[in-house]
């Protein structure tokens, strides 16, 4: 059983990841700064702030993994890299892995490149891909000895098309996962599967990948 610690646990991927942690017998605690307005079972909650890493000190305090799902929305529209910048010191040279919710946008779109922002974004979505892609370039450039992991998710991944939980999808290394139908989508839960198997079987160390269907 590991202690996980998920900073956004009451968002969407942060909430779904807490919970699939939880269902798996884990222990998981999660820390936002609202209140959860449906608690999940086997979750503790906390209400903190991560720009003040001190402050959570006792929280991260034997923690196995630490999983950012922060998005830049919000009050954290435009703190979210900070508390991106946050999470790396608090937790580079501790044996504590740090475990990021990522964006579409910098996966590649084929072997190679280029990535998918690339290709254009539209103007509606360049804030949250670019904190997605400037969240893997902190990670790229942390100390060696920060154990880290980012898993992009496929172009459809949203509360606006939440969907079942499978327990099936593919890891596409750095290229972006779609279907035989070209539709590149995973449910909430189904991302969670594949962010805890992660956290259980530890195949992506200082990596990211891609998920989907």
């Amino acid at each position: 059983m590991a202690r996980i610690i998920v900073i956004g646990g009451t968002g969407f991927a942060g909430g779904h990841i807490a919970a699939e942690a939880a269902s798996r017998g884990h222990e998981v605690v999660s820390v936002s700064r609202s209140k959860p307005s449906e608690p999940i079972a086997g979750v503790q909650y906390v209400q903190g702030d991560v720009l003040d890493a001190a402050s959570l000190a006792d929280t991260f305090a034997g923690a196995d993994v630490v999983v950012s799902a922060i998005s830049p929305r919000g009050d954290m529209t435009d703190s979210g890299l900070d508390a991106v910048r946050a999470l790396v010191q608090a937790l580079t040279g501790t044996p504590t892995r740090l475990g990021v919710v990522g964006g579409a946008m910098g996966s590649l779109s084929a072997p190679g490149g280029p990535a998918l922002w690339d290709l254009g974004v539209p103007e509606e979505y360049r804030h949250e891909a670019k904190f997605g892609m400037d969240s893997l370039d902190i990670l790229q450039a942390s100390p060696a000895d920060l154990d880290w992991f980012y898993v992009h998710p496929p172009k459809e991944f949203g509360a606006w098309a939440a969907g079942e939980r499978t327990g099936s999808y593919r890891d596409g290394g750095e290229v972006f996962v779609e279907d035989a139908d070209g539709r590149s989508y995973i449910s909430g839960a189904d991302y969670a599967v594949a962010f805890v198997d992660e956290i259980e079987n530890g195949k992506h160390r200082r990596e990211r990948f891609t998920v989907g269907y």
